[in-house]
């Protein structure tokens, strides 16, 4: 998969996926693969963030603003987790419609 998102795409959950608590993260299960995934904390809280489709800019500077990170790493981390997520069929990317 091409990953060369921009800041204002935007990413959100599938109905695809049912999600439990399971320690400190999530277990998620593809409904439509019957695979399941895991998320620690911080892929958690982007998971409830994308329960709503956002910016990938929005869902950065959610983390920056939640986590002490530096900017350069929280970027390839959560494009890194979205790019997994979307690739797995758990998230759909709408690209930025330019008007």
């Amino acid at each position: 998969m091409h990953w060369n998102p921009s800041d204002h795409d935007r990413v959100v959950a599938t109905d695809d996926a049912v999600a439990c608590e399971f320690g400190n993260g999530l277990a998620l299960l593809h409904l439509k693969s019957n695979i399941y995934y895991s998320l620690n904390g911080v892929g958690a809280y982007i998971w409830e963030l994308i329960q709503e489709p956002r910016s990938i800019l929005d869902i950065r500077n959610a983390m920056l603003a939640r986590y002490d990170v530096d900017a350069g790493r929280c970027k390839a981390d959560v494009e890194g987790l979205l790019k997994g997520l979307i690739e797995a069929g758990l998230a759909r990317l709408h690209h930025e419609e330019l008007v």
